[in-house]
């Protein structure tokens, strides 16, 4: 027994615990995700992970990390719209990968060098506009609420593994109600969601597009001011 242990302990070091962490989180979610349940999911002991991390918030910085390097960082030759846009697509892609981190993307207070030179690389790029601070700021802030607020409500709406596709919700929810309670709701579906080929996630380029035109617009704006 003794010696299994030690050849468990042997092969744990801290990227192997992070990793693992990422894969459970997937499977079962964060607020599961315990020292205890991970040291099962690695094959040890829970004493031995903490030799190569301090806690759980150790573990989650850590995870957030993973996510980050994920996503893609901004391309510095690439025009900033460009760059902004192709960033927005692939942090939403690493969101619909590991949904349990929309929430603590922005959260971390001791971020690693992985989320500090991710972030260093987006503000680069906005800063490359030549737009005020302040727009660049609030050019920023939207995109990325966008972003985490769309990948938010991807993640809970009813359509399972269906990509976007709300045929089937739509008809268990909307189906049974009265068109003449709810001429809104029965008309919008009827006439939008049940259609061939409509899909939540098509409006994703939709929004992003209104952001990046009216960030441009007010930088352009402020500018010639």
């Amino acid at each position: 027994m003794k010696q299994t242990e030690s050849r468990s302990r042997a092969s744990l070091d801290r990227d192997r615990i992070i990793d693992g962490a990422v894969e459970l989180a997937d499977e079962i979610g964060l607020d599961p995700l315990t020292i205890r349940r991970l040291a099962e999911h690695l094959g040890a002991r829970p004493m031995s992970l903490y030799h190569y991390v301090s806690n759980k918030d150790d573990i989650v910085d850590g995870m957030v990390g993973r996510v980050f390097d994920e996503v893609e960082r901004p391309d510095p030759e690439a025009p900033w719209k460009e760059a902004v846009a192709s960033r927005a697509r692939s942090l939403r892609a690493a969101l619909r990968r590991h949904p349990w981190a929309i929430p603590i993307m922005e959260s971390r207070r001791t971020p690693g060098l992985d989320i500090l030179e991710h972030h260093e690389a987006m503000l680069a790029t906005w800063l490359r506009t030549g737009f005020p601070l302040q727009i660049v700021a609030h050019g920023l802030a939207v995109v990325d609420a966008f972003v985490y607020g769309f990948a938010l409500q991807e993640a809970a709406l009813p359509f399972g593994e269906n990509d976007g596709d709300l045929t089937e919700a739509s008809e268990q929810i909307i189906a049974p109600l009265s068109p003449e309670q709810y001429p809104a709701l029965t008309r919008f579906t009827a006439e939008h969601v049940m259609q061939p080929g409509y899909s939540f996630g098509d409006s994703f380029e939709v929004g992003l597009g209104f952001m990046l035109d009216g960030v441009e617009r007010a930088g352009r704006d402020a500018t010639t001011a």
